[in-house]
């Protein structure tokens, strides 16, 4: 079965869409939506670090695809912030049709503006830059101080800039990464999830 026709049969059996990619708000601060492959998000829903009593927030959600379908599989809390109205909006209409009982939370928030609460996993497919993210991990550790938990970060696709600081960040420690390498084309060693936790 091709990689096409995977995500519309997934799409469709939950009762959304979230194919095809929109970089009409691509700018310094802001990636093009693009959504995680149903191949990747079904090795995460798989791997046991995600089960049914975390809340996961997904930064740059777009569509929904992530929550949707962890929500789904895993039968998770899930929260989607994007900045982006448009992608909000059409996330929100996915969970009007979507098929799961738990349906996920959408908010229209800037990453660096939002405030954790209760989440205790976190997950990142490149959606902005890393001054951004210096500032989304700083509402993620405060988060922690207030409220000290288990809390795991997952990176799909990563940029040598991304794991570069990572590795360097005192208060994360790399725990784990989930290959995705063979479930596509090529040799493309950006294709993998890292996984870290708080210290």
């Amino acid at each position: 079965m091709s990689k096409i026709v995977l995500e519309n049969l997934i799409d469709k059996q939950l009762k959304i869409q979230t194919t095809g990619r929109d970089d009409s708000k691509e700018d310094t601060y802001h990636h093009p939506y693009e959504p995680t492959p149903y191949s990747v998000l079904e090795r995460l829903a798989e791997s046991g670090y995600i089960i049914k009593e975390n809340i996961l927030v997904d930064y740059g959600c777009g569509k929904g695809r992530v929550g949707f379908y962890l929500s789904a599989k895993v039968g998770c809390k899930t929260i989607g912030i994007d900045f982006d109205e448009r992608m909000i909006k059409r996330a929100l209409e996915n969970s009007k049709s979507f098929v799961g009982k738990l349906k996920p939370e959408f908010q229209c928030i800037s990453a660096e503006n939002y405030e954790v609460g209760n989440a205790d996993c976190f997950y990142f497919f490149n959606p902005f830059p890393i001054e951004i993210l210096c500032s989304v991990l700083g509402k993620i550790l405060d988060s922690y101080y207030k409220n000290p938990r288990s809390m795991v970060l997952f990176f799909y696709y990563p940029d040598e800039e991304y794991v570069a600081y990572l590795m360097t960040k005192d208060e994360l420690m790399f725990v784990d990464e989930i290959e995705c390498m063979d479930l596509f084309e090529g040799k493309n060693e950006r294709e993998r999830i890292l996984i870290f936790e708080i210290m």
